[in-house]
């Protein structure tokens, strides 16, 4: 049961209602940002804004008074138009809401505006890098504190108040500080003698009580020498390190359709590790007959035409692979976007590179190969086998550890990108 306070606060509380209201809708909503970011370009993806969910999903529950049972009063204002036992027309439209179906029933929209945090992370929440960290942690550190014991000494915000009060009651009981009962119980002997006249007990008690009363201030209830303070230490923590090579056909064969789905891709690809892993670098490869390393404006803008090696590709991550990022200490993940095309003498070639040097070092290859927008055949299935997929398809037959698919629409891009980042432990849970 949720209670929502709906009383008057300035104070910040509207964000913890807000995030309130994001784990409970949180099913609704992620379906909805999905099927939003369906219908968005790249670029608007990052903006957040506005979706809408079935009003039925955000209803609160409330207390009302039962209508069961008990005497109830009732005054109703007459009016000039009815009297008893008129028949009232519904109003025009069936009042508000959204228009009914035929069936005679409808239902309003939530529209909800979400930020690009928000957004982000509801659009993301469930992939990942497929093994991340599966190879030894690298030498790469990160500094963070941990917890080392208490001092007596220390900022009160790290004050231990259970570790002190701990503390004052042993030392109280080990002085044998008077507790407050005896006081309270001598005390009332005393009120009673007085009322009583007897002088003699009178005076023993009267002795008695400011001693003990003397004794207690000289053992405090609680005394700075009781507290102690949760003491935290730097302490370095390894990271595992990952690098994600996105290699892109640009040569003549990519039309500019071809060309903007790939860019899709891996604008979408770049966001997802951007937000969801700190310690992921990225390469961008290009490649026509030649390949060459270059930057993320270069890799996504820069015109240029040629013929199409793959294997120059290739080539150039084995050796930047060699220079800087050797397998045994990087978790390394590869993605190629194509349209299929290769030279006649070189699938062999890249077949090779690809087996005994590409995928052994890598553990995770993902290959996505774009079409024309003319073939409406279902994402992730072809309708013919390109020079390419023929030779990639032959590793995979052999066990190669390589995803593949294909699109030919900017609206198929989202669900194979899921498909290929999905978290496989969700899907091992999954019925």
């Amino acid at each position: 049961m949720y209670i929502i306070d709906r009383r008057l606060n300035p104070g910040g509380k509207s964000l913890a209602n807000r995030q309130r209201f994001l784990r409970r809708a949180k099913a609704q909503i992620q379906r909805a940002v999905r099927q939003t970011a369906g219908d968005r370009d790249i670029t608007d993806l990052e903006r957040g804004g506005e979706v809408s969910i079935p009003a039925d999903g955000v209803r609160e529950p409330s207390f009302r008074r039962s209508g069961e049972g008990g005497v109830n009063n009732h005054i109703l204002p007459g009016n000039k138009r009815f009297i008893e036992g008129d028949t009232i027309d519904r109003p025009p439209g069936g009042g508000g809401g959204s228009s009914a179906g035929n069936n005679g029933e409808g239902e309003d929209d939530f529209r909800f505006a979400l930020s690009r945090e928000e957004f982000l992370d509801l659009f993301l929440e469930d992939l990942e890098l497929p093994d991340l960290a599966k190879r030894r942690l690298a030498t790469v550190e990160v500094q963070g504190m941990r917890r080392a014991g208490y001092s007596v000494t220390g900022s009160p915000i790290n004050l231990a108040l259970l570790r002190s009060m701990r503390n004052a009651l042993s030392r109280r009981i080990a002085m044998r500080r008077p507790k407050p009962a005896e006081l309270a119980k001598i005390e009332e002997d005393i009120a009673l003698l007085e009322k009583e006249g007897e002088s003699e007990k009178l005076t023993v008690l009267r002795e008695e009580l400011e001693r003990l009363q003397n004794r207690t201030k000289q053992f405090p209830y609680i005394d700075p020498v009781d507290l102690r303070y949760r003491r935290f230490e730097p302490v370095s923590r390894p990271v595992a390190q990952a690098v994600m090579f996105c290699l892109m056909d640009v040569s003549g064969s990519m039309t500019e359709h071809m060309k903007d789905l790939a860019k899709r891709f891996y604008m979408l690809l770049y966001i997802f590790l951007t937000r969801r892993y700190k310690h992921v670098e990225i390469v961008f490869i290009r490649h026509t007959h030649e390949a060459k390393e270059v930057d993320e404006d270069t890799f996504f803008h820069s015109p240029e035409t040629g013929g199409t090696v793959v294997s120059s590709a290739l080539r150039e991550m084995e050796r930047i692979v060699t220079e800087r990022y050797p397998p045994e200490n990087w978790n390394i993940y590869a993605a190629q976007a194509s349209d299929g095309d290769n030279s006649p003498n070189d699938g062999a070639t890249s077949a090779a590179l690809l087996r005994d040097v590409i995928l052994p070092a890598c553990q995770y290859y993902a290959y996505l190969e774009v079409g024309s927008d003319h073939d409406r055949m279902q994402a992730g299935f072809i309708n013919h086998k390109t020079a390419l997929w023929q030779t990639y398809e032959a590793l995979l037959d052999d066990g190669a550890n390589i995803a593949m698919r294909k699109v030919n629409h900017r609206r198929e891009i989202y669900p194979v990108f899921r498909e290929l980042f999905r978290r496989r432990d969700a899907e091992a849970r999954a019925p």
